[in-house]
């Protein structure tokens, strides 16, 4: 196991790329799924169309696929995701503002991705609010803006918050596919460099990369216990 040690530079700096991947993706996947949502049970049938084929499409096209298409199919359309190159942001999370843009394909293929099924799990929760509720909201006055805003969703976030994280929980381990689609850097391609450019022995570098996924996604789950077992007492 020296090779922990040995090379624990690696395993910081890929555990480091990776949770801001994570984090930025699940930013995206969050709003993806809840604009989704809202299209999906919006009044227009237009909007309803759209958000039921984005998520028949993304919940049931392999991740792989997806992966392949944000880093091969967006540079052929002449992409390269520039417009996430947020002013500030990019300062903060530096990979977003390089020239090389795999970093910014993976935030995209992984958001949509993960937006799908954020989306069903936003949903589930708008279909656990009483629907009195939404009634009530209408008996008042309010148009159907106001009342998702005011009234719906901030009840649904809370219903479908432990779905919600088992969903951030999965997207976690499935970024491990990006450092085969081109992200330098994060975990799953500094295993990759150390098993075959430095020969090191594979079943002690990912080891070292399951640690870092365990970091990331061990205290998510323990908490999303928690918030489970806090709602059945209070039941």
């Amino acid at each position: 196991m020296s090779v922990l040690v040995d090379h624990f530079d690696v395993f910081a700096s890929g555990f480091w790329l990776t949770f801001q991947l994570c984090l930025l993706s699940a930013v995206g996947a969050l709003l993806m799924g809840t604009l989704g949502a809202v299209m999906r049970i919006s009044p227009v049938p237009p909007l309803r169309w759209v958000g039921t084929a984005y998520v028949t499409v993304f919940r049931n096209c392999p991740l792989t696929i997806v992966f392949f298409f944000a880093a091969f199919g967006l540079p052929s359309l002449g992409s390269n995701a520039d417009f996430l190159k947020i002013p500030g942001l990019d300062s903060l999370f530096t990979r977003l503002g390089i020239d090389l843009p795999y970093f910014r394909f993976g935030i995209i293929a992984l958001s949509l991705y993960t937006g799908a099924f954020v989306c069903e799990a936003i949903r589930s929760g708008i279909n656990a609010v009483s629907p009195g509720q939404a009634e009530a909201a209408r008996a008042i006055g309010l148009t159907f803006t106001q009342n998702l805003r005011f009234v719906v969703l901030p009840q649904a976030w809370k219903a479908a918050i432990v779905p919600l994280g088992s969903v951030i929980i999965a997207m976690i381990k499935n970024s491990a596919l990006a450092g085969f689609f081109g992200v330098v850097g994060d975990l799953s391609n500094g295993a990759q460099n150390l098993t075959s450019a430095l020969g090191e022995p594979i079943i002690p570098v990912f080891v070292g990369v399951s640690i870092g996924f365990l970091i990331m996604t061990a205290p998510l789950g323990l908490l999303l216990d928690r918030i489970e077992r806090r709602r059945t007492v209070a039941r």
